[in-house]
């Protein structure tokens, strides 16, 4: 199986000036573990997920003052659509995340998770017996 068939494909987004507290809200109301950051200024691209939120609030930060782009990861390992579902199982390993953004030709189309590669690689019925 391939990465586009378990990707999430519509991704969320927040701008860098979102605040942590607002990110939390977006990626809860969209029962996410992760957004994509997209900073139009730079053209840059990053990840925020809910570990860099926990670890902010952990340390004391304020969420409601402080910004996504202070916790964003920029330094991110992206997928392809037509990796294989092991493929990304490998680099989640070694990078030690839970998310991987899945581009093509350079855009953001899809977000993929340990979640999603689980759902897939479960047998269909064990759902059902549960």
């Amino acid at each position: 199986m391939l990465v586009r068939d378990a990707m999430s494909t519509v991704v969320l987004t927040v701008g860098p000036a979102h605040t942590l507290r607002q990110a939390a809200r977006l990626m809860s109301a969209r029962r996410v573990g992760a957004a994509v950051v997209l900073d139009p200024d730079t053209c840059g691209l990053g990840i925020l997920t809910e570990r860099d939120i926990l670890n902010a609030i952990g340390a004391g930060l304020d969420p409601d003052h402080e910004l996504a782009a202070a916790h964003t990861t920029t330094d991110v390992v992206f997928a392809a659509p037509r990796w294989t579902l092991e493929e990304a199982a490998a680099a989640m390993v070694r990078g030690g995340f839970r998310h991987l953004v899945v581009l093509d030709d350079r855009n953001p189309v899809g977000m993929v998770s340990v979640r999603d590669i689980v759902r897939c690689w479960q047998p269909a019925h064990a759902a059902l017996t549960g």
